[in-house]
């Protein structure tokens, strides 16, 4: 194929991730991107001597990031150090406990039976039926799309399909951790991984337990300067590549003829391509990029994942108990749920994320200080009165702080930003502000979410977390993975 042009629009990481890959493949590929920086969901920012990341914070399987850059012939060690995590996060509870999840799985049991009695065989097996579903599920339902019938005629397939019950796909997570785990306290610490693609544990199918397994067996990773090193590899490669990447230029159209992707219309110009990668939030490619075609609303209108509500505030002086990743837990951690998911409402007593990366990045905070990326899961963006519960929640979660650290946080806040549903919303056109699309909480939402092209348009492919595989870094790269294997059917 000889040099043919590919316009990808959207520079978050599968926007990125893509163009990288239709490179390798010998198209002269072009990257409209509506900011003024690349990385979508992924950046970062300065206020006041401080960096944060303001997006993406926890960062598994780095051998996806690696893959794409090998893709282009390109070393991966001359774009991005990652250094593997001794611990994947610290756990608080209200009453005073706290567990340190260490990535070596029989130190992390050890040490869970140690402070709350759970036995680690009992760990130990349930991290054993996470892996064998993630080993079930990930040559199909992760690297392949679900929309070709090529996908199911080979043995990987049939291997999943004649397997199907041990997916767990019949249980919720809760009912699947309940299951082997006894202690209520690890049952949460299991039950949260729900919320890494802003669903419900209480309704999203078992099958997500893959992701305890991910952070537990496979690891968990930092990359050195923050997780927008992982943007800025991909922006150094995609430069090293000679792939053209327009700023502040914001597609309006996606052009196509005779059932054929022909380009993409911007303000004033006409980008001419044979393919054309979406990496905008499906809603907004069909609503927007595509006027003409006909949207498909019962997929579009299934339940949207949760949002977030961050607040990034720079802290004079620093706090030993606490490590780069630490959760919170709340005490009412059902009623959390149902907050969210039924009544659309901020919890009233929420469970609280912190990430500190200046404990390993010492440069994103002046001396003697540390930089807070504090989150709390909140609905979707549906007109709610934000304002005023953003007012009555921040005092809450100063609170949920300022216990566990020893200290009034509020005394040593030196500057605060903040970020929520709103926002992110208009930030990065994520429809509702939902983080991830469609939410998870359905036995068979891996089979609703938008498949990684349109049938009615040649040429034509999505990428990015709102559709086919999921959200988070990992899925994201994989879905960028997904199309250029749909690209090279193609040719």
């Amino acid at each position: 194929m000889a040099s043919e042009p590919a316009v990808v629009i959207g520079s978050g990481i599968a926007g990125l991730a893509s163009a990288i890959r239709l490179k390798a493949q010998g198209y002269e590929v072009t990257i409209l991107e509506a900011s003024p920086v690349p990385g979508g969901k992924n950046r970062d920012f300065y206020r006041d001597g401080f960096r944060f990341d303001a997006g993406p914070s926890v960062f598994t399987l780095p051998e996806l990031l690696k893959d794409t850059l090998s893709s282009a012939g390109l070393d991966p060690d001359e774009f991005i150090s990652i250094r593997e995590l001794e611990a994947s996060c610290r756990y608080f509870w209200r009453d005073g406990t706290t567990l340190t999840a260490w990535t070596d799985p029989d130190r992390f049991a050890r040490e869970a039976e140690q402070v709350l009695g759970e036995p680690a065989e009992s760990i130990h097996r349930f991290l054993g039926r996470a892996e064998k579903i993630y080993n079930l599920t990930e040559p199909l339902f992760l690297k392949k799309s679900l929309h070709r019938i090529s996908t199911y005629l080979n043995r990987d397939a049939w291997r999943a399909l004649v397997n199907l019950p041990a997916i767990d796909t019949h249980r919720t997570l809760d009912q699947a951790v309940r299951s082997s785990i006894r202690n209520t306290k690890l049952q949460q610490l299991f039950n949260r991984y729900a919320t890494y693609n802003g669903s419900d544990p209480f309704q999203a199918p078992a099958t997500l337990s893959v992701i305890a397994h991910l952070e537990h067996t496979r690891g968990a990773y930092f990359p050195d300067g923050g997780m927008i090193s992982v943007s800025r590899s991909l922006v150094k490669a995609a430069e090293k590549l000679g792939i053209a990447m327009h700023l502040n230029t914001r597609a309006q159209e996606i052009l196509f003829q005779n059932g054929k992707v022909t380009g993409v219309r911007t303000d004033g110009q006409v980008w001419p391509a044979q393919v054309v990668v979406s990496n905008m939030d499906i809603h907004y490619t069909y609503h927007h990029l595509l006027p003409t075609i006909d949207p498909p609303d019962r997929l579009l209108s299934q339940p949207k994942s949760s949002s977030a509500l961050i607040f990034y505030w720079g802290i004079r002086g620093e706090t030993p108990s606490f490590g780069l990743h630490n959760i919170f837990f709340s005490d009412q951690y059902r009623q959390e749920f149902d907050d969210l998911f039924q009544k659309h409402q901020i919890p009233a007593d929420p469970t609280v994320y912190l990430y500190i990366s200046s404990k390993l990045n010492r440069a994103d905070a002046p001396a003697g200080h540390e930089n807070w990326f504090v989150m709390i899961n909140v609905p979707n963006n549906q007109g709610q009165e934000w304002d005023r519960m953003i007012n009555q929640i921040r005092p809450v979660i100063l609170k949920t702080l300022s216990q566990a650290a020893g200290f009034d946080v509020s005394e040593r806040l030196v500057t605060e930003s903040s970020l929520d549903p709103r926002s992110i919303e208009s930030q990065t056109l994520s429809w509702q502000g939902a983080l991830y699309g469609n939410s998870s909480n359905n036995r068979f939402a891996a089979f609703l979410r938008h498949k990684n092209f349109l049938s009615s348009v040649r040429g034509l492919y999505i990428a990015g977390g709102s559709v086919h595989p999921g959200g988070g870094v990992p899925l994201c790269l994989l879905s960028a993975k997904i199309v250029s294997d749909l690209v090279k059917e193609r040719e």
